[in-house]
């Protein structure tokens, strides 16, 4: 049975992950899961298959090189996806500091205890281990006002935020080990995620939740900033993808082809809102494209993101399969019968960081 060590596996991405993976590979795959839980981690992404015999939750810090490197020692680790980030660019102006430790000295603990794992006596690796680093098209900084132009895997990493630029440090890592140690590892790139369990501090959960409230609905700067949407199943499958079929080595871009402009993006969120909801639902009447409110730009704000798949296409056969209008009523539907869920990550602290960044 292969092992996968998933850090950050209670977060949006790693969660849809670990589900993606439970059914496809079933009884097949053991899980060890492994996450500090921050504001972001939530146990309860995850509360229908923590019964598993092959499931594993350990709460460590990917910055504890002993806790890392006890799992190390007591599993034989097959697979690392090491998902586990500080990944909000709004805290990252706030706070670096906390993005660097994180997202740079985690990620070179982590490498640093799969080497010390994996490594045999004449400085090959075993057979079959395989490191894989998730990234964000965001280090490769931002493209001009031209739908002809793309990040591909050899654009440069030009990053402009503390977070893309702590991102583009861990890349930067990962690529130094490959290179210097022929450590078997893949670095994948990919754009905007959206879908169940996401944290409603990012653009679409934040807009479903507030719209459903007539709550107002923040909007940066002019609202014209174009991002690539991917659906977070599509990401997930990518991600398995490439750990098996990815030469080692390679990056490999992981994008959508759903490019939109943010305020676009509102637009049809208050329309699919709209035609969600039942007549008699007394949310109907409090979604409204009133409720959207221009707030200053954001520090360093990119203008564009478009990221290129033609290498994960042509080399490993992946495509995002679900068009943006098909994925954002799959992502309302789950939000609609999940309310409970948004009500809980939405109390105490959030409430506190959501009014003083919009305010």
């Amino acid at each position: 049975m292969r092992t996968y060590l998933v850090t950050g596996g209670a977060g949006f991405i790693g969660s849809n992950y670990i589900h993606y993976m439970f059914k496809k590979y079933d009884n097949d795959i053991r899980i060890i899961n492994v996450d500090v839980l921050t504001y972001a981690g939530n146990l309860e992404n995850l509360k229908d298959i923590e019964d598993r015999d092959n499931y594993t939750f350990v709460k460590a810090d990917i910055c504890d090189k002993e806790a890392i490197s006890k799992i190390f020692s007591e599993n034989d680790i097959d697979r690392v996806v090491h998902f586990a980030a500080e990944s909000h660019v709004d805290r990252s102006i706030r706070n670096p500091e906390v993005f660097v430790n994180t997202n740079v000295l985690g990620t070179a603990v982590m490498l640093n205890c799969a080497k010390a794992a994996w490594e045999n006596e004449d400085g090959t690796f075993k057979e079959d281990k395989k490191f894989l680093h998730v990234s964000t098209d965001e280090v490769y900084g931002s493209l001009p006002d031209d739908d002809t132009a793309f990040f591909y895997e050899t654009s440069p990493i030009d990053p402009h935020s503390p977070y893309s630029a702590s991102k583009a440090s861990s890349d930067m890592l990962v690529k130094a080990y490959i290179d210097t140690y022929h450590f078997p590892a893949n670095i994948t790139n990919c754009s905007n995620n959206y879908g169940p369990y996401q944290f409603p501090e990012k653009l679409i959960p934040l807009i479903i939740n507030n719209a459903l409230q007539g709550k107002k609905l923040p909007v940066y700067g002019d609202g014209k900033n174009v991002r690539d949407w991917l659906y977070v199943e599509d990401h997930a499958k990518a991600i398995d993808m490439v750990q098996e079929q990815g030469k080692l080595g390679e990056r490999y871009n992981i994008g959508g082809h759903n490019e939109k402009q943010n305020i676009e993006i509102i637009e049809i969120i208050l329309d699919t809102l709209q035609e969600m909801l039942p007549e008699g639902d007394p949310r109907k009447e409090l979604v409204s494209r009133d409720l959207i409110t221009y707030v200053e730009d954001r520090k360093g704000h990119d203008r564009r993101y478009a990221i290129a798949p033609d290498k994960i296409k042509e080399e490993i056969g992946w495509y995002p399969e679900t068009m943006f209008k098909d994925g954002i009523k799959l992502t309302i539907k789950w939000f609609f019968e999940n309310e409970d869920w948004m009500k809980n990550v939405t109390s105490g602290d959030y409430q506190k960081y959501y009014a003083e960044m919009y305010k």
